[in-house]
């Protein structure tokens, strides 16, 4: 309701100045050209400077209104950094953005048409010209610096303490792979691929694989302080792994291996309690439009604490074990028997 109150108003506002521009050219006729030509610069200036204020408190309210309904906190160290370089970028582009319109506006006032003034020409400052692009580029150099900083950061090698996740997006859903106990994904040929017992083109011949557990509900599974490296593949066209609450984001393109790494901060019952919202889930989003079923293309990220993670992994089966009917393969010995009894 709010929202067709504020686009009549809107509309109300844009026919009364229209009425009143036409009014201003009937009493042009009335009056005499000039004169009425002077009252109408006038009413335009204060209708100007009126327009400036009400644009600022529009924006200070629209801040208010959304405040409560943005992000959280950053939930990765690596997002922390990223909500930083955002605040930077935000408040020099304000303080430019607040500057540049004050002075238009009172450009606009200062300097309305009037009988006594005439037009000033000035064509060209070679000074003005240095100083209106040396700034700006000095200052634009610098946010893509701490862009490209961060960006460097994210992307460069994970920690060796690491753990490994495989995330392949498939039309429409996610796809997670977790190493077993050998701490090894196994190889995978896109040649294998099939939807009934291998959707991830697993080669069994690579006994890597016979303990990699695979998850095809869009569950991601992570540990609270513990770092995470994501191998971020696709099997069909292009996707996008979109961790917003991390502030993470990475292509996932077919034919292509891409890679991240982030440092969760809070479990989801932490962020539960920070948000004071008791259903609050971390999601995982597509966030390139991959076709018609991309707006379903959602999973969630549930962020353990080390103890709350292994009780998880132990509760899980190996791919290999679900689709054969074989016992999971947990330790290595268990996994040479298995390929022994599988190759005879």
């Amino acid at each position: 309701m709010s929202g067709l109150t504020s686009i009549v108003l809107t509309c109300l506002v844009f026919f009364i100045i229209y009425q009143i521009a036409k009014a201003s050219e009937l009493a042009a006729i009335l009056r005499g050209e000039e004169k009425s030509k002077a009252q109408t610069n006038r009413l335009m200036a204060w209708l100007l400077v009126a327009f400036f204020f009400l644009g600022l408190f529009g924006i200070w309210e629209c801040h208010q209104y959304l405040m409560d309904k943005m992000l959280p906190e950053s939930a990765s160290e690596h997002g922390v950094e990223y909500d930083k370089m955002f605040t930077v970028t935000i408040v020099v582009t304000g303080v430019v953005f607040f500057l540049t319109q004050t002075l238009l506006f009172w450009f606009s006032f200062r300097y309305q048409s009037t009988e006594k003034r005439t037009s000033f020409f000035y064509p060209h400052n070679n000074k003005l010209e240095l100083i209106w692009t040396t700034i700006p580029a000095i200052a634009m150099a610098v946010l893509v610096v701490i862009g490209l900083k961060n960006w460097g950061k994210m992307t460069s090698e994970a920690p060796e303490e690491a753990m490994v996740v495989e995330v392949v997006g498939k039309q429409f859903n996610w796809i997670m792979r977790y190493p077993g106990a050998d701490g090894t994904l196994g190889k995978r040929d896109f040649r294998n691929i099939n939807d009934v017992d291998n959707v991830l083109g697993m080669d069994w011949d690579d006994k890597s694989n016979l303990d990699d557990i695979v998850l095809q509900n869009g569950e991601l599974h992570l540990v609270k302080g513990k770092p995470v490296k994501l191998i971020i593949g696709s099997r069909d066209v292009i996707h996008d792994v979109g961790l917003p609450h991390f502030r993470m984001k990475m292509d996932a393109v077919p034919g292509i291996v891409t890679t991240m790494w982030f440092t969760p901060r809070f479990t989801n019952a932490e962020m539960k309690e920070k948000t004071g919202n008791p259903d609050f889930v971390y999601e995982i989003s597509c966030d390139q439009m991959c076709g018609k079923g991309h707006y379903a293309m959602r999973g969630t990220v549930i962020v353990h604490t080390q103890e709350e993670y292994d009780a998880w992994l132990s509760e899980q089966q190996s791919y290999y074990a679900i689709n054969n009917g074989a016992p999971a393969a947990q330790p290595e010995q268990e996994i040479d028997s298995v390929n022994v009894i599988t190759m005879k």
